[in-house]
Order: structure tokens, then sequence, then C-alpha cells
């Protein structure tokens, strides 16, 4: 495993509880096949209900071994999500959506705000300037999960 991969399993399970629901927007694992079977079984053992969003890295074969071999409660079989939490929309996805017309003038509740990866962005609103976009990705986030509460706050301060 490597070091990256490493930090990303620690600070995992220093977040996420067996009760959390937890939202991964594609392209989970990476690498060849042997490292796609270690990743797995490491994967099955991971806390959390976890919700998985088709990535262009998640081949057919990849998606295949997700739903025969994940023991997860739901993989997802298709490319983006719409979740409501707390009177907030959110759609996720694993590229970059635009959802809206920068309707600014409507409450954050009204908007419906996507959640990304894909881009490996180091920046949250690196693509804020197309409408309301936020990345995810690890590479944001110190490698570290991200709670929908705290999105919403920088959402709050942001628009």
């Amino acid at each position: 495993m490597g070091e990256m991969t490493g930090t990303i399993v620690r600070n995992y399970l220093d977040t996420i509880t067996p009760e959390d629901d937890v939202y991964i927007l594609g392209d989970i694992l990476m690498g060849g096949n042997d490292y796609f079977d270690i990743g797995l079984k490491m994967l099955n053992s991971l806390p959390g209900h976890i919700h998985l969003v088709r990535g262009n890295h998640d081949t057919n074969k990849r998606w295949s071994a997700y739903q025969e071999q994940c023991t997860w409660d739901l993989v997802e079989a298709s490319n983006a999500i719409y979740l409501d939490y707390k009177h907030y929309h959110f759609y996720l996805s694993h590229y970059p959506t635009i959802t809206s017309n920068n309707d600014y003038d409507k409450p954050l509740k009204a908007r419906l705000l996507n959640l990304c990866g894909h881009t490996h962005a180091t920046d949250k609103w690196a693509d804020a300037d197309k409408g309301y976009i936020y990345h995810v990705e690890v590479d944001v986030h110190d490698c570290k999960p991200v709670s929908l509460d705290s999105i919403i706050e920088d959402f709050k301060l942001k628009f």
C-alpha cells in the first residue's frame, strides 16, 4: 500500500463510524489487478455505509467486481446521485457538473449543489466560476473525508 493510500485509510478510520453514510465519487481503486484485489479486500473492511458513483477509471470489469465482491450496503449503478440533506440539495457526480444558471438570487437551499471529483483539483472552488461546483477530492482536503456539514458551511461562506 502506498504512502498516500495509507494516509487516506488512516484518516478515514479516524473519521468514519459504522453508522456513517460515505459517498465516494468514482475512481476508488487504481493500479493493476494485484493492487485491485488487495484494494477490494481493504475496502470491504472499512466502516460506514459506502455509496459509490462510477468514475472514468471504473471500467466495466472493475464495476462488475465492485457489484459482485463488495460487502457495501450499496454500489450505485449510475454516474450520479441526488441527495437531500438538511433541506439542501446535492448532485454527487464524478465529473464537475453545471447544475444551475448561477441563480444567485435564490436561497442556497433552493439551489442544486454539485459535489464532484475527477480533476484532482487542489482548490475546492476550482470550478465555482461555472456554477455551484465543489470539489471533494482527497487532494483538496488533506486526504481526509469531508462532511456534508462542512461543505454546507463552505457554501454559505462562498455564496
